[in-house]
């Protein structure tokens, strides 16, 4: 799923050219990773979500941050965002859809281009971004968008920079930038940003996402957990335990406290507990919760689980897809 559903387009969508922008739909979804970094001027890119597979808060380190163990996982649900030649001589940004809690100059698509141009002078662009991941959430939403816009920056301009450089620049951004630029399953350690290949494929299952309407702050969810050593560590669960054993197993360490200070995060787990899920799991600090449904499930009962989960949850964005 290596950056999944990069497009690349000559033709820019304007305003009145809305429809797949307010549905979210993917021309792409399954399609390959294109390069093409030539005569092609404006492109198209779909950055996708993550999810947490466990997530062990491990010690608090002399500068302040946590080491943490965790596998990301790429999900399918995906903003679209598109680079085109700028109009003017700048830069600029323009967010649609889902409303963002911050300027445009201090959203990281714009602190990932700046990034990149520090590296290497970048000519001017306008960028459209279209909000569909929710924020708060644990999903990685902005740190995707920031790190598709490195990978299609150095696509676009054919710069030729390796995936390990581009990792290099999007750890400056955010911690779980860097995840996004390979989009593969990855082992992450230390503060997040030491990655290693994980061998795990979830490839067939169906992940239903749930997000309510709180949002955690990052450092209240850290603040309500007491770090500790994982015995055995979690890449020895994931080796030793198949997914319909993980329950129990495999664990999020944020949860105990968020679920005290937000009881709809917990009461969302175990309904979708309730459902049938083979395993179920706060992503990141929360506040979406995630679920996992094998083929029997989907075969007898999942042909209407998102409308299903949508008419349970009608105060949540609620998600449903297939895993890759």
């Amino acid at each position: 799923m290596r950056n999944f559903a990069i497009i690349f387009s000559t033709l820019h969508v304007e305003n009145g050219d809305t429809e797949d922008y307010n549905s979210g739909k993917n021309p792409n979804r399954g399609g390959s990773n294109q390069h093409i970094i030539n005569k092609f001027t404006r492109m198209i890119l779909f950055p996708n979500a993550k999810i947490n597979i466990g997530l062990n808060i491990l010690r608090r380190r002399a500068d302040g941050y946590h080491d943490i163990a965790t596998v990301m996982y790429p999900i399918p649900w995906t903003d679209i965002l598109e680079i085109v030649p700028a109009k003017g001589p700048d830069t600029t940004l323009t967010v649609t859809g889902r409303g963002v809690a911050c300027s445009p100059d201090k959203n990281l698509v714009m602190k990932a281009y700046r990034a990149l141009d520090d590296f290497t002078p970048l000519p001017p662009v306008d960028i459209y971004l279209h909000k569909i991941i929710p924020d708060g959430a644990g999903l990685g939403g902005g740190s995707a968008d920031a790190a598709f816009t490195l990978s299609g920056l150095n696509s676009m301009f054919a710069l030729g920079l390796s995936e390990a450089k581009l990792e290099e620049i999007a750890a400056t951004i955010g911690a779980d930038c860097p995840f996004f630029i390979s989009n593969t399953p990855r082992l992450c350690t230390e503060t997040g940003t030491t990655m290693s290949g994980c061998p795990l494929s979830l490839a067939g299952m169906t992940v239903a996402v749930v997000k309510p309407a709180v949002s955690v702050p990052t450092a209240a969810a850290y603040a309500g957990v007491t770090p500790k050593e994982s015995t055995p560590p979690l890449e020895e669960l994931l080796e030793s335990f198949q997914p319909t054993e993980w329950e129990g197993r495999i664990v999020n360490d944020f949860e105990a406290s968020v679920f005290a200070s937000y009881p709809v995060v917990g009461e969302i787990k175990d309904a979708l507990r309730r459902r049938g899920a083979i395993y179920t799991s706060m992503s990141g600090s929360g506040s979406a919760v995630y679920a996992l449904f094998d083929d029997t499930y989907i075969l007898t009962k999942g042909d209407k689980l998102a409308e299903s989960l949508e008419e349970e949850f009608g105060d949540c964005d609620v998600f449903v897809g297939r895993l890759n």
